[in-house]
């Protein structure tokens, strides 16, 4: 068997030597793995970018093999692993996760596992193959569930590839079990929910973890994605688009300078929510041209789905009305029920309108709610369990209705893809580090979400302990990071000096290996660093002086109650 730590990147890029490198120890995983299905690959100066990494040229092995779980008929589930060349190999495995209901993002996010010296891997969830999403395995007929299936989306499969991952990469790099390897993973949106569901309950399982927007809340957000024509069918008016992009830019126009920096980014949406009102819209001029159509912020295919779509818009010209306003400000103070409870949250100020987004009906000349993206499907699929893709309208669909429809989910799902366990006591006792990174305009994945769910967290471990008490203690663990300007998992178009983040996964790696704890958070934009929550960014001298403040109104602005349900909801 060939020495990889002294061979050439081509030596040890064989069938062979990959075969004989499989994990077929027994990881207690009940698995067994197909030795004839082993492929590998050689790719030499890649050049490779994203923004969840800095731009690269690799090169890397890819090893690809087929496992299945022991007493399961027809069961296949594929793992691929990229290897870095010897020299750069620095004892380190990382799992890398997927976005909308994909359970990898392919190429987008794996290489930064080769820029940091480890070993990254992806899976295919046993779906059928890399490129087969989630949804197309759900139901085996109507009304029959594919539990298997969930239960891998939720959470089976990327412990299984973490745990063969870990174990190949020690085999092929020939390294004792007395010797660590570093083990790290890095997601964002499903792939954020799909690292907390291993730090949830899998605590010695990774090092550390970067989870970006992650869906913790599954049923709730994906059923939040109804609530814009929710409220627009109760309010009776329907927007164009163009009506509420001109009060997203004006928004942002007006609360970009509470930060005390005037650059095009709102970095305190919670300073804008205490202070602006969009009655001051109305009247306001808009126009735009006719367009095709498209998604907003052009998300890579992975996430698209994430988002209603925009089909074929005609000229849109006007000034923004009352009703319209009425529809903004009732979509982002969230849902509220006919008891005056509150069911979910919403956007932030300075976020697009996404999940209000309507559509252009050509045959009436009429704009309409809708019933695209994966809100209409969630209901349709996986609460009604019909094989279709929406809902058929919004008729009799009310915010109570989407109140109970969520309790459903939750009830259903809550052992797969509800992922809010909020006592994290086993991860903080292994040792592990997390860093979460939320783009604050984040119009898919709203980033209260994530304060709520470290709020929650917080209060479960800590709540005994005061503010500053309680919060040094999360510091220890896990940290938490609002990105200005940020759109969902990157950088936003209509707020573009807001950057994003690309080298957080290095972050992790110093503060698990050396014990490098950050109180702040590089960032790739304009605004080059990034507050750790609960404190806020506030510049002074012209814009050129940057603290971060404790800011009690503030916070409280970010903090909600979700007290339609009769039970927490973490």
């Amino acid at each position: 068997m060939v020495t990889a730590r002294g061979a050439s990147l081509a030596d040890y890029c064989t069938a062979e030597y990959a075969t004989k490198s499989l994990p077929v120890q027994d990881l207690g995983l009940g698995v067994t793995i197909d030795q004839s299905s082993v492929s590998v690959a050689l790719a030499s100066n890649k050049s490779v970018s994203s923004q969840w990494f800095e731009p690269a040229v690799i090169d890397y092995c890819s090893v690809t093999f087929a496992y299945s779980h022991d007493g399961l008929a027809n069961d296949i589930v594929h793992v691929s692993y990229l290897v870095p060349p010897p020299d750069k190999f620095a004892n380190r495995y990382v799992s890398t996760g997927g976005g909308g209901l994909a359970i990898n993002s392919g190429g987008s996010f794996s290489p930064v596992g080769i820029i940091v010296g480890a070993v990254s891997g992806i899976t295919d969830g046993g779906f059928g193959n890399f490129n087969t999403q989630y949804d197309a395995v759900f139901l085996l007929a109507k009304k029959n569930v594919n539990w298997q299936a969930t239960y891998m989306f939720g959470y089976q499969a990327h412990h299984e590839l973490a745990v063969l991952g870990k174990q190949f990469t020690r085999n092929f790099f020939n390294i004792s079990n007395d010797d660590k390897i570093y083990s790290y993973y890095q997601g964002c949106s499903e792939g954020g929910r799909e690292g907390w569901s291993q730090i949830q309950r899998f605590a010695g399982q990774f090092d550390g973890l970067v989870t970006g927007a992650p869906a913790v809340r599954f049923s709730q957000l994906q059923t939040n994605h109804l609530s814009g024509g929710v409220i627009e069918e109760a309010i009776g008016y329907y927007p164009p688009p163009c009506e509420l992009e001109k009060i997203v830019n004006l928004t942002i126009a007006a609360c970009d300078g509470l930060d005390g920096k005037v650059d095009g980014v709102v970095a305190r949406s919670d300073l804008c929510k205490l202070s602006f009102d969009y009655k001051t819209t109305i009247g306001q001029p808009y126009y735009c041209p006719a367009s095709n159509g498209g998604f907003p912020g052009g998300l890579p295919s992975v996430q698209r789905r994430q988002f209603p779509g925009a089909g074929p818009t005609p000229e849109q010209n006007g000034t923004v009305t009352a009703e319209g306003v009425a529809v903004a400000s009732a979509f982002t103070n969230g849902l509220i029920d006919s008891k005056g409870k509150r069911i979910y949250l919403n956007p932030q100020p300075g976020a697009s309108f996404a999940d209000a987004t309507t559509l252009y009906n050509e045959n009436t000349g009429a704009w309409e709610p809708s019933l695209s993206g994966l809100g209409p499907q969630w209901v349709a699929r996986y609460l009604n369990l019909e094989e279709k893709d929406a809902i058929d309208s919004f008729e009799n669909v009310t915010a109570d209705t989407l109140r109970d429809w969520m309790a459903l989910g939750m009830q259903r799902y809550s052992d797969s893809l509800q992922t809010t366990w909020p006592d994290l006591d086993p991860f903080k006792s292994a040792g592990g580090k997390v860093i979460q990174v939320h783009g604050e305009a984040d119009s898919s994945i709203p980033a209260g979400s994530s304060v709520h769910y470290y709020e929650s967290i917080r209060n479960v471990m800590y709540g005994d302990l005061n503010d500053d008490e309680s919060t040094a203690a999360m510091d220890e663990f896990y940290r938490l990071y609002i990105v200005p300007g940020g759109a969902h998992c990157g950088s936003n178009r209509d707020q573009p000096a807001g950057g994003w983040p690309a080298t957080t996964l290095q972050t992790v790696i110093e503060w698990a290996e050396n014990g490098a704890a950050p109180d702040i958070l590089e960032n790739s934009g304009d605004i080059n660093t990034l507050c750790k929550w609960p404190l806020r960014p506030l510049w002074s001298q012209n814009g050129t002086g940057l603290e971060c403040v404790y800011d009690s109104a503030s916070r409280d602005s970010w903090i909600y109650n979700f007290d339609a349900f009769k039970y927490p909801v973490y």
